[in-house]
């Protein structure tokens, strides 16, 4: 028969569910069940006389949890609060505020007015108790007045130092690039000179632009210095006070800068630029537009040699080379001419395509002008020529001719000069010159180092991203209030590339949107009991059943120290 039977342990007793038989004649216990102490006794029991429960609630929280984890790893509240005091009035610390924002972009990018809604749908609230009206977005933003550009750049500093060493990131290769947002400030507002009109990388010619430059680890892709600067400047601009800033963060971490290798594109190449980075002795790998140097284009292709990894021939399939020097920018250095059948394959397809658009558009106007149908004067029907054939290697292939000098008597014809494009194609389609000062690389090294630029592109584009780790929504109208945006939007960047690298680790390969969507499957569901007497309901806890992936990823990012216990 069934009995409850309590044993001490460590000064507390605990109860069993034992059953006994007689075994060989003599009673002995043949099966137990832990019930547990006389305070969870009590709590099943409750539970069970309450019966099914009222209503359930369903919170976000493996994503949460996760992003959580890391910015704890690294000590980002305790790391801003060194930095920067609390005001006398503020409900949480300008750091707490910060690692709310950061968590807030990478998973559920919203608007400061949303985020207390935001923040009541999360089961973060259970683990972070903030006193209500913390989350006001009037709070948030009293808080981060304190914040001055100094202050960013000593927290940047602060956490990249805390990053490398954390995370054992190899900073002998670095990569820079730089591109821009649109943001929503008003033409007419005079408090944020940083937003300017200029070449929107989005296409958004009717918004105001904020620049951001940034360098991030070959790595895995971490940023490890941001710049921002005004939208209407050209990129090449702003690259002196960015391998400045580079260089002396370098030299905190290092001893020698010679170790350091950047590497960039041609747009940042300028005489200056070039200079500046020789007179710092770093290590550099960029590129050169083919079309400046015709003698290098010439080159026949017995010369070409393939590129080859170590035997890697899939990584480098169709890629060859000539090694050899070339003087740009002011001095002489050497030179990798690549040639990449994949490349000239994407470039014969979209010359296709502009051809294709050129041609249809040329027809018409060659049909209207036949049918007199228009009022244009001779200047003006060039100048409309002239901007559909705008297009580059267009008007290498396309030769148009206009007659007449009425409206009424204009003519256009045009033909397609075949023999020219299969030029264009042999001399130019596919070619890249890369630009370097390691002379005893192996090529397959400078080749790799430069399509290492794929990895801050590809941090541009997840801040373009408007579902995870995003820059925008953007509704700020001061340049104290958009430097501080930038900074957690960049820190977002961090912590989530910093969680894709640990899990490419742990060989789970996935996107950072893929690792943010398989995460943000583990939820919180809450189970709210009522027995019917006045007062609150009475919650249990739980997550949701985990896949093996998910179950993966919550012991590499230690969910577990964040799940409820009952």
């Amino acid at each position: 028969m069934p009995s409850i039977v309590g044993k001490r342990q460590a000064g507390k007793t605990y109860y069993y569910l034992v059953e006994s038989a007689r075994v060989q004649g003599k009673p002995r216990i043949v099966s137990q069940q832990y019930l547990g102490s006389a305070e969870e006794v009590v709590a099943k029991l409750t539970d069970a006389a309450a019966g099914e429960p009222v209503r359930s609630e369903h919170k976000a929280f493996g994503d949460l949890a996760a992003v959580w984890s890391m910015l704890e790893r690294l000590d980002v509240v305790g790391t801003v609060d060194g930095v920067v005091s609390r005001r006398a009035d503020a409900l949480a610390s300008v750091g707490t505020y910060i690692a709310l924002a950061t968590a807030n972009r990478i998973v559920a990018p919203c608007s400061k007015l949303a985020f207390a809604d935001w923040w009541a749908s999360t089961a973060r609230a259970r683990w972070l108790r903030l006193p209500r009206g913390a989350t006001d977005h009037r709070r948030f933003w009293n808080a981060m007045d304190r914040l001055s550009v100094a202050d960013l750049r000593a927290i940047e500093t602060k956490l990249g130092r805390r990053i490398v060493t954390e995370f054992g990131l190899d900073l002998t290769g670095l990569v820079l690039d730089m591109t821009n947002f649109a943001t929503f400030i008003d033409s007419g507002n005079e408090k944020a000179p940083i937003a300017q009109r200029g070449r929107a990388k989005q296409k958004r010619v009717d918004l105001r632009l904020v620049g951001l430059g940034l360098v991030v680890t070959r790595d895995g892709g971490v940023p490890v210095l941001s710049h921002t600067y005004p939208g209407d400047r050209p990129d090449v601009t702003q690259f002196s006070a960015m391998i400045d800033e580079l260089v002396a963060r370098y030299r905190q971490l290092t001893t020698s800068v010679e170790s350091l290798t950047i590497v960039y594109d041609a747009g940042q190449n300028s005489a200056d630029n070039h200079e500046l980075v020789e007179d710092t002795g770093i290590g550099f790998i960029g590129s050169l537009p083919p079309s400046d140097h015709p003698a290098l284009l010439a080159i026949p292709k017995s010369r070409y040699r393939p590129v080859d990894a170590d035997g890697d021939a899939g990584r480098y399939r169709g890629l060859t080379h000539v090694d050899t020097t070339v003087t740009a920018l002011g001095v002489t250095r050497r030179a990798v001419l690549t040639h990449s059948t994949t490349l000239h394959a994407k470039q014969v397809r979209g010359l296709d395509q502009t051809l294709a658009t050129v041609t249809g558009k040329l027809t018409a106007l060659q049909g209207r002008l036949a049918r007199g149908r228009t009022r244009k004067s001779r200047a003006a029907v060039q100048t409309e020529i002239a901007t559909i054939c705008r297009h580059r290697w267009v008007s290498d292939i396309i030769t148009t001719t206009l007659t007449g000098d009425k409206p009424a008597e204009l003519r256009l014809t045009w033909r397609t000069d075949r023999r020219a494009r299969t030029r264009l194609e042999n001399r130019i389609f596919g070619k890249r010159i890369l630009f370097t000062g390691h002379d005893d690389w192996p090529v397959t090294d400078i080749v790799a180092g430069y399509r290492s630029q794929s990895d801050v592109e590809a941090g541009f584009r997840q801040l373009k991203d408007t579902h995870v780790v995003s820059f925008s929504p953007m509704h700020h109208w001061t340049d104290q209030k958009i430097r501080v945006h930038v900074f957690y939007c960049v820190l977002a960047l961090t912590i989530a590339h910093l969680m894709r690298r640990e899990a490419e680790h742990a060989d789970i390969h996935m996107s950072v949107r893929e690792l943010l969507n398989e995460l943000s499957g583990i939820q919180e569901t809450v189970l709210l009991y009522h027995d019917g007497n006045k007062g609150r309901p009475r919650a249990k806890r739980m997550l949701t059943d985990m896949t093996w992936t998910q179950q993966k990823l919550a012991d590499l990012f230690n969910i577990h120290h964040y799940a409820p216990t009952r």
